[in-house]
């Protein structure tokens, strides 16, 4: 029988998302005959029955393309906002997924994507995701599509703050995305060469960082570059957000999620900016990336592991293994019960080889 298949992008958008689109799809259609219908601007377009054909031409030619040709959002199916008022719109979805004849949805998107199809897996409804996210932070993948591309970004940007910060004798602090995890910050830090990494896994001392600045121009270097992650935080905000969570009655400080807006980042990193200055004497300055790091053509690595985890998710359909998320294992993938990720946090070891490797040539992590 003739397989029904849905597809949206959640979350988001992520360099790499309309290449796994043409994987799943080109796959789906063209090798195994299944019929593919896009939905528009994630789960709400779902909700308002809001679609897009993808089969034949709509497919050709998005390969390269930044972006989703789908839309995208964050909206959740249990906290939509509907006419001015937050309402649980699950049964909508649910309804418009049936009257589709749909025999799965396919689901791109990150932890928060991940947790959603979880939800609608319990709704009854079969479903199989894909990891997204530039900031590699979906649990059990060894990596996901997007950061490859955002690292080479994130990369270029501090490989060209250098020249400023050496002519001008500066310290150039370059705030990188990620605010779960620093995968993003260290990996740009490392490969760009920057004196200082601060990461949310390891809290920082302002003190070790101006002293490690400080060294610097003692041994004849007056400029550094300080690669911070948008979630990175001092050793007392860590300490004062632990007590606030633990405060929390009944609740595990791990199983408590901290939402903070942007605007806290930037405001956090202009005043880590100030606190060098006047400790170090040196003039510093900020580079916030933000949404640039998102953008753009996807590399080759993400257009290769985007068809790959694609071609995978139509096999897995095709095979009838439903509520999964599509992993990368290697070269290969590897279908993961969507139990083990949803709620799960993919965050940088303090011991991991790319931390230790940094600090074997010198870079100081605030601690």
């Amino acid at each position: 029988m003739t397989k029904y298949i849905g597809i949206l992008t959640a979350g988001g958008d992520s360099p790499g998302l309309n290449a796994a689109i043409r994987g799943v799809g080109k796959a789906a259609v063209g090798h195994y005959g299944m019929h593919l219908i896009g939905f528009r601007d994630g789960f709400r377009g779902l909700m308002e029955n809001r679609t897009a054909p993808l089969e034949g031409g709509q497919l050709s030619g998005i390969l390269t393309l930044g972006g989703t040709i789908l839309g995208t959002s964050r909206d959740k199916p249990h906290k939509m906002s509907v006419g001015g008022k937050m309402r649980d719109m699950t049964d909508a979805i649910v309804s418009n997924y049936h009257d589709h004849r749909l025999d799965c949805l396919v689901c791109l998107g990150g932890g928060g994507t991940q947790k959603n199809a979880l939800r609608l897996k319990e709704a009854g409804l079969n479903v199989v995701t894909l990891p997204k996210t530039i900031d590699n932070d979906v649990a059990m993948t060894d990596i996901t599509f997007g950061f490859d591309t955002a690292l080479g970004i994130a990369t270029e940007a501090v490989d060209r703050l250098h020249s400023t910060a050496h002519s001008h004798h500066r310290i150039i602090v370059v705030e990188i995305m990620g605010h779960r995890a620093g995968w993003l910050a260290l990996g740009a830090g490392i490969a760009g060469g920057a004196d200082v990494i601060l990461v949310p896994e390891i809290p920082y001392d302002v003190d070790s960082v101006a002293t490690a600045i400080k060294r610097r121009s003692r041994g004849g270097k007056p400029f550094s570059i300080v690669a911070v992650a948008e979630g990175a935080i001092s050793v007392q905000e860590h300490q004062a957000r632990l007590a606030a969570l633990e405060s929390k009655k009944g609740r595990k400080v791990k199983d408590i999620e901290v939402e903070e807006p942007e605007i806290v980042y930037a405001d956090r990193t202009i005043k880590l900016a100030q606190q060098l200055e006047q400790m170090t004497g040196l003039e510093a300055r900020v580079t916030i990336l933000g949404h640039l790091q998102r953008g753009g053509a996807p590399s080759a690595a993400d257009r290769i592991l985007s068809t790959r985890l694609g071609t995978a998710t139509a096999d897995l359909i095709n095979e009838g293994r439903y509520g999964v998320m599509v992993a990368a294992r290697g070269e290969s993938t590897e279908a993961v019960l969507l139990e083990d990720v949803a709620g799960k946090v993919k965050t940088v070891p303090v011991d991991h080889p790319w931390v230790e490797s940094a600090r074997r040539v010198g870079t100081n992590f605030g601690d």
